[in-house]
């Protein structure tokens, strides 16, 4: 007698690539927040795409409405799928299928995008951020879900209590540790709560709360009933986070993954788990540093897992001597193609593509996108410079917030300084060279 087969579940994996991003400005000046270069040669949304793919999901929608321009390039010029086998990722921009409106929330942004789920026909829909740094098998996260027989699965990552506030806080059954109630990886979700001043702990781990991290599973059909109850609502902000999952939640239909059980092939205990939401500056800047230590917090290089992006055709990077037979040097920073460190030195520091440091210049704990230019002499200390910068022979960035401010930069309130896309930087003055000169360690004051 042959035995039945159970079909597998068909899936389409939505990835929400609309957001603005004002809280990184002036990096999202011109390119929507999912198109921000990061870690020298990828895009935020490279991570999204990558763990999905790896994940053997490979029908793959991409929202998009801010300034996509080049977040729909980027994705055309690199996301290319086997066609003749169904797979796809498609960039799908505001339609304004069911109304004139744009999208008016992450929610209404699938609501209005219905079309694509009637043309797949899933059986699951797996609703991801694109601005996340992490990795992660979704594949597991499916499994969980269809195991927990739950309508809406929520991903929570574990995160101080101190951070409630900066979260969408799941709570689980109190007497459910979390992870511990279905035997899957899943609990039931007890309360939805955006941003609290504060929640309680783990049951494990009291020091402790699962924050969601904006990546979702469904059942194709409650979702679209979901989606639709929304839409008629007048008092709903139609997001999936303050709406959606608080309505399954209402039901006792919504669960929660612990990313915690979730493991990466190639992945190790340094890196387990890691995940960063990389929507301010701060955050931003500080992924960037857990890049390059020896033993990098967030590891780039797991063969296993690998982050795709679109490959440049620069030539590979160059440390030479200068003009003056300094040697150039970069220590503890990750250098991509293109780069050429001429005499300077470079230390704790991210270089993107076609980077160029001329000799005697120092740059040190800063991110520099591509084809930066730092011109002799010049110093660069903590600072992100987008892409077209050109820093002149002897100016100084990120030395004094003070002077930063005064010549129009942003400063932030931890001190990063931050130019957009080609900022104009003012030749350097007199205090360019006494602040120079204090960081390289002469006696003189400063008198401004």
């Amino acid at each position: 007698m042959r035995m039945a087969v159970k079909k597998k579940k068909k899936v389409l994996a939505i990835v929400l690539a609309g957001g603005e991003g004002k809280r990184l400005m002036p990096l999202t000046g011109d390119r929507a927040k999912p198109a921000v270069p990061f870690a020298g040669g990828y895009r935020l949304i490279d991570f999204a795409l990558s763990n999905l793919t790896n994940s053997g999901f490979w029908q793959i929608v991409v929202l998009t409405q801010y300034k996509s321009h080049s977040l729909d390039r980027h994705i055309s010029e690199t996301w290319r799928m086997s066609a003749q086998l169904g797979n796809y990722v498609a960039s799908v921009p505001a339609q304004q299928r069911v109304s004139k409106s744009w999208f008016l929330g992450s929610a209404n942004a699938i609501y209005q995008s219905l079309n694509l789920i009637h043309d797949a026909q899933p059986d699951i829909v797996v609703v991801v951020g694109a601005d996340h740094v992490y990795r992660m098998d979704f594949e597991q996260m499916v499994a969980s879900h269809v195991a927990s027989g739950a309508k809406a699965t929520v991903a929570g990552v574990r995160q101080p209590l101190s951070m409630a506030h900066q979260f969408g806080v799941i709570e689980v059954e109190q007497a459910d540790p979390a992870g511990s109630a279905s035997g899957n990886g899943t609990s039931r979700i007890a309360a939805f709560v955006e941003k609290p001043p504060t929640t309680r702990g783990l049951a494990d781990d009291p020091q402790q709360f699962l924050a969601s991290m904006g990546n979702y599973v469904f059942d194709a059909d409650a979702l679209e009933a979901a989606l639709e109850r929304d839409a008629l609502r007048g008092d709903t902000k139609h997001d999936m986070g303050g709406d959606i999952i608080p309505y399954f939640v209402d039901r006792g239909e919504a669960f929660v993954y612990d990313f915690t059980s979730n493991d990466v092939p190639g992945g190790t205990e340094r890196d387990r788990n890691y995940w960063r939401d990389v929507g301010t500056i701060e955050s931003y800047f500080e992924a960037h540093m857990d890049l390059i230590s020896p033993t990098p917090i967030f590891n780039l290089y797991n063969s296993e897992w690998p982050i795709y992006t679109r490959q440049s055709a620069s030539p590979p990077a160059k440390m030479v001597r200068g003009v003056n037979g300094a040697v150039g040097t970069a220590v503890d920073s990750v250098v991509s193609s293109g780069v050429i460190v001429s005499g300077g030195f470079v230390e704790n520091s991210v270089l993107s593509h076609d980077v160029f440091i001329a000799s005697g210049a120092r740059v040190t704990d800063s991110v520099l996108l591509d084809n930066v230019r730092v011109g002799e002499g010049a110093i660069v200390r903590r600072a992100i410079l987008d892409k077209n910068v050109s820093v002149p022979p002897g100016a100084t960035i990120g030395l004094d917030p003070d002077h930063d401010r005064r010549r129009g930069f942003a400063v932030t309130d931890s001190g990063i300084t931050v130019l957009s896309k080609g900022q104009f930087i003012p030749p350097a003055d007199r205090h360019d060279r006494e602040f120079a000169r204090l960081a390289l360690g002469a006696p003189e004051s400063v008198n401004v």
